[in-house]
Formats: C-alpha cells, sequence, structure tokens
C-alpha cells in the first residue's frame, strides 16, 4: 500500500452500532457518552465554561477544542449561540482532529441529530481531508469553525489566538495520552486569555496537577450522567503573558476601514471587514472595479502539491479551498473542475485526496480534456476558471462597501485617529483608523513611500493574454501545465499568458500572441504551428515578489529592526495586501480573511510559519541578516 502523501489525512474508521455511540477501534472508546453527545456537550463543555453566560454582550468570543471527534460540541454551542438573544456577535471556534471522519462517515454519526439543520451545514461544509487550517463559515460569517486537520501537538505550536473557553476533549487520558500531557495542556495554556475558562469530563490527576502549574485554577463539578464529577479550571496566570510585538492586532477597535484597491484583493478585503463588523468605503484611481489585473476575462484558481507539502502547497491549498467556499456561498458562475498536467510522475506515484485532488491517466485526462494531451495530469475538482471582474464585483456587492471611483490617493499621513489618505495636491480624501493598501503595481511608489527598502525585491511584470474567436480546442474543463487554455463558451478560448518583468508595454504583440498560440497548441497535442490570427487578447501588469508569495501584513514601526518577524512591532491601523503575481483570484478569499484577522485579532487562518511566509517583512529582514549588508 502507498504511504499517503504528507498533505493527506487518514480518516478516523468509525464502528458504528445501533445500540450505542459510535466507537473508535484504534483507541479503544466511545465517542460520547451512552447518555447523549449533545447532553453530554451542554452540561460538560458548556456547563463548565459558564456558557451562554460568558459570551454575552461581548464583540467576539473564541473557542479551543481538542479532539473534534463528530462534531457534537461545536453543534451544541452553535445551537446555543442560535439560541440566545444575548450572544455575542461572532462566534469563533477552533478545533484540531489527527483522524477525522469522511464525509459519508460524518453524514451516518448526524443521521438522527438532534439539530438536523445545522448537522446537514456541516455535513455541506466539510472539507476535503487534507492537513492544515480550514475556515467553515456559517451564520453569514458570524459563526466560525477554524478546523484544524493533524496533530494537535504541531498545530497548538502554529496556532496564532487567544480563547475564552477550552474544551479538553480527547479520548481517554489512558488510552490517549498525547492529548492530556504537559507538553499539550502548556500549549493550551499559552493560547488562554487572563480568565479564559477549561473543562473537561476528565478528573485526571496528572491533568489537574499540569493546569494548576500553568497558572490555572482548577476545581471539580457535578459530572455528567454516570460520572460524579467533572473538571473545571480559570486561567488566572500571576503574570500576563506577553503576545509577540508582531502579532498584536494592527487595529482591534476599528469599526471603520478604508481600502485602497479595487480589484480581487481590494474586494476580498471589504467582504472579510465587513462580516468582522467593519464598514468599509474603497478608493480606486480606476473609474470602475476590476479595470487593471483584476479585468482580465477569465483566470484560473487551483491548488498545488510538492512532496514535502512546502508553504507554497499548503497556502496554494488553503487558498484554493478558501475560494472553492467562498464562490458556492456567492453563488457566481464559473468553470468548476481543472486539469494540471504531470510531467515527472506516473500515474501509479500520483496521490488521490477526494474533493481536493485526483490523480487520471493520460487517456482519462484526454477524455475529460476532450484533446490528446499524452500525460497524466492533476484534477482539482474544487479548481476551475472564472471571470475576475466578475468574481470582484460579487465579493464588493456582498461586502455593501462605499465605493468612490476616479479617486488617487497620492500619500497616508498618520495621525492620533488612525491615517488620512491625501491627494497629489495635499487634500485629505478621507481618514479611518484602519487602511488597507490592496492595490497592484500601481501602488509601488505608495509603498515605497511608507517602508524604506520594502519595494526594492518587487518586480512589475508584463503579461499578455490571447483570445482564439474560433479554436479547434475548446476544453470541457480548463487546463494548464506550460501555459494555459480556458473555453470562452462561445466557440473560442483564452491561452497564455506570457511573462516579460519590468516591461510596460500596453500594445499587444505578435511576437507574444505566437507564443501563446504555441502553448495552446502543444497542451492540446494539436499541429503546431497555427495559422497566423489577427491580434486578440488583453495586456496587463502583476506585482511579483521574488518567492512568488503575496506580502500581507503589517509595515514595521519606527525603531530597531527585530531579528525575528513575530518580534517585530508594527505600524498601527495600516495593512498591505498585494504581491498576488498570477495567483489573484486563488488567493484573494483567504487574503482577505486574513487582513481582518491581523487587523481585529481574531484567530489567524493560518499556521503561524505561514504568517511568516507572507509577512511583508520577510524580504527587509533577509536583507538585514546577509553578512556585510
Amino acid at each position: 500500500m502507498t504511504a499517503l502523501p504528507p498533505w493527506a489525512m487518514t480518516p478516523a474508521q468509525v464502528s458504528f452500532s445501533p445500540d450505542g455511540p459510535p466507537e473508535a477501534p484504534a483507541y479503544g472508546d466511545l465517542y460520547h457518552a451512552r447518555a447523549g453527545a449533545l447532553a453530554q456537550a451542554r452540561h460538560v463543555f458548556l456547563g463548565g465554561n459558564g456558557l451562554p453566560g460568558r459570551w454575552q454582550g461581548r464583540e467576539r468570543f473564541v473557542v479551543l477544542e481538542t479532539g473534534f471527534g463528530l462534531g457534537n460540541n461545536f453543534l451544541a454551542t452553535w445551537d446555543a449561540w442560535r439560541q440566545d438573544p444575548a450572544r455575542c456577535e461572532r462566534l469563533v471556534f477552533v478545533s484540531t482532529e489527527k483522524h477525522p471522519l469522511s464525509r459519508d462517515d460524518l453524514q451516518r454519526a448526524h443521521a438522527a441529530s438532534e439539530l438536523p439543520a445545522l448537522a446537514a451545514q456541516l455535513i455541506d461544509h466539510w472539507p476535503p481531508l487534507t492537513a492544515g487550517l480550514h475556515t467553515l463559515s456559517f451564520e453569514a460569517g458570524r459563526v466560525e469553525l477554524l478546523l484544524g486537520l493533524g496533530d494537535a501537538r504541531e498545530l497548538l505550536r502554529e496556532l496564532v489566538l487567544d480563547a475564552d473557553a477550552i474544551y479538553l476533549d480527547g479520548f481517554s487520558p489512558k488510552l490517549n495520552p498525547a492529548l492530556w500531557d504537559d507538553w499539550l495542556l502548556k500549549s493550551l495554556a499559552r493560547h488562554a486569555r487572563p480568565g479564559a475558562t477549561a473543562a473537561t469530563w476528565s478528573i485526571h490527576r496528572p491533568m489537574r496537577r499540569a493546569l494548576a502549574s500553568l497558572g490555572f485554577e482548577v476545581g471539580l463539578a457535578p459530572g455528567f450522567a454516570n460520572k460524579p464529577e467533572m473538571t473545571v479550571a480559570r486561567f488566572a496566570p500571576r503574570h500576563t503573558p506577553q503576545r509577540p510585538a508582531g502579532r498584536e492586532p494592527l487595529a482591534p477597535q476599528a469599526r471603520r476601514a478604508v481600502i485602497v484597491g479595487a480589484g480581487l484583493a481590494g474586494a476580498a478585503c471589504a467582504l472579510a471587514l465587513q462580516r468582522a463588523g467593519v464598514a468599509c468605503t474603497v478608493l480606486d484611481a480606476r473609474p470602475g472595479p476590476a479595470q487593471a489585473s483584476s479585468g482580465n476575462p477569465a483566470g484560473l484558481f487551483h491548488g498545488t502539491l510538492n512532496p514535502d507539502d512546502g508553504p507554497h502547497a499548503r497556502l496554494n491549498r488553503a487558498a484554493a479551498l478558501a475560494t472553492q467556499a467562498l464562490l458556492a456561498e456567492l453563488g457566481l458562475p464559473h468553470q468548476a473542475g481543472l486539469l494540471r498536467l504531470e510531467t515527472r510522475l506516473a500515474v501509479a506515484q500520483m496521490a488521490t485526496v477526494p474533493g481536493y485532488v485526483e490523480a487520471l491517466s493520460a487517456d482519462a485526462a484526454a477524455a475529460l480534456a476532450g484533446a490528446a494531451l499524452g500525460q497524466p495530469a492533476w484534477l482539482y475538482p474544487g479548481g476551475g476558471a472564472l471571470d475576475p471582474a466578475a468574481y470582484t464585483r460579487a465579493m464588493l456587492a456582498a461586502s455593501g462597501a462605499a465605493m468612490r471611483m476616479d479617486t488617487t490617493v497620492a500619500a497616508l499621513r498618520e495621525t492620533a485617529q488612525g491615517w488620512q489618505l491625501l491627494a497629489s495636491d495635499g487634500a485629505v480624501i478621507d481618514e479611518a483608523p484602519l487602511v488597507v493598501l490592496a492595490g497592484g503595481h500601481g501602488q509601488v511608489p505608495l509603498l515605497g513611500a511608507l517602508a524604506d527598502g520594502l519595494t526594492a525585491d518587487l518586480v512589475v511584470q508584463r503579461g499578455q493574454l490571447t483570445h482564439i474567436a474560433r479554436s479547434r480546442w475548446q476544453p470541457a474543463v480548463p487546463v494548464a501545465g506550460g501555459g494555459y487554455t480556458i473555453a470562452d463558451g462561445q466557440g473560442g478560448a483564452w491561452c497564455g499568458a506570457t511573462a516579460q518583468d519590468g516591461d510596460l508595454d500596453p500594445s499587444l504583440r505578435e511576437s507574444d500572441q505566437a507564443e501563446n498560440l504555441a502553448r495552446h497548441a502543444a497542451l492540446g497535442g494539436l499541429p503546431a504551428p497555427m495559422a497566423p490570427l489577427p491580434l486578440a487578447g488583453r495586456v496587463g501588469w502583476r506585482l511579483v515578489t521574488p518567492d512568488r508569495l503575496p506580502l500581507i501584513g503589517g509595515l514595521a514601526a519606527t525603531g530597531d529592526a527585530a531579528a525575528q518577524l513575530r518580534l517585530q512591532p508594527r505600524r498601527a491601523g495600516l495593512v498591505v495586501c498585494t504581491g498576488f503575481g498570477s495567483r489573484g483570484i486563488t488567493w484573494a478569499a483567504l487574503a482577505g480573511r486574513l487582513v481582518a484577522a491581523l487587523a481585529l485579532g481574531s484567530p489567524r487562518p493560518l499556521e503561524a510559519d505561514l504568517l511568516d511566509a507572507v509577512d511583508p517583512l520577510r524580504f527587509p529582514l533577509r536583507r538585514q541578516r546577509r553578512p556585510g549588508r
């Protein structure tokens, strides 16, 4: 049997019984008490954490759980939130799971749920079983499940959040000691706010001693069903834990933001901030939204793979899945499914993870594409192609943001209340406690004025896309690999795209079109060269970073530079979201969520090492470390 790649999770093996709770044979334990999963959740985890009372009147309340299991604790908490007229504005439920259920097993586990409508939504949103953090959004974004698939011991080290309540709910400490030992409990304590509570059905003495040593006030309360007692605790450390300066929220009290840039990045930021309770105004120098790179007539979105599951693959996977979920939510028409050719591996060496990626033989890929591809391919069923301008407009409409077009921001000025946005004559265009710079290459001068050395590593890259009005090959799904081809739905196709660094020529070029046509022919196994065609297509510019990852985060505050990104203080009220290169469609949805989390201090939708991987200050820090700089 071929070993699973590092990005694929081993699903749980669940034993279902008509006479009792589901069992996990690997642990020899039941998933919940025989007296009822929801009843146990309400007594132990909600009651033990003083809920719903403790979240009432709060803007945001964060629950951190070890062991998602069947999801009953989440469903009970969500239901309590829905039933409470004094509920918090937003509920964020963060949970880890090493062996998640398959969708079919999850559906079977909730076939007779007491909360059928909520269970159905959870099943409908259930992600592909891939490693990392998955954000599942409910109640128009007011309830979020941040589900970490992987080993809790690794994920807890990488989470960036402040928890208000902790649910300790692994299998029995005797059968699953890794979820109850001192190391894991210390990791939980690092994420607890002062005053946070914790609860569990267990009264395991080593666990209770560890919690007490970490600053928790530990007590006993009446247990559930046949358990006479359970553990409750409150985090009351002698010294308030200090968050790294680079992890401080950039504008935690902001209720209004100005976003500069009305393309994919700006629209996604507006939508995410609006869902977090921040009213947005979007500015752009052009007459309307999506008139720069986001105005291309078609573009791809999909994940990527690499053998070691490095930062690029992990970020692109998380982003592609976020895009897939948002498109479903918006109901935006698009071409579903994408084939990416594989040039090195035989199909027997390629892995399949249902819902994320499937390995296809050359024959199967050719049948799907309607062309003699001649190579195996990866099928991304949740990937595809769409009109980026339509996607931008849909996000802006859903955000309800105020729009101010034909407005050029020449400079920013920091004030005691936030930032003023200035015209070229120095007049104040607008001001807000939070400003997001979400434009592309046109914002390079503005970025350069705000952060010394930040733009030295950025490249403005020209790209030409070609349109074939009548194409011999119109793939049933978009095909990529050394170029790409997308059917236009009218008998033609879009293909491309070229890449020339530092080239600002706006005119269509015969040489670039010939290059795109050659790629189109090679992808589809067509005779080459194609006959010359009239020049048709579009030219745009991408802002590209040296490592081909975006810039998302805060800029350095004045003073000495720190040795680590997470220790570097940032300028309050200012977030950068740019450098998307050719992946604007794929990255936008996740980038918007990340901007909102960085600004407001909600749980970050990416692991800490990926936050560092997209941090705008990573290049200045690397230069600082070079000998003889």
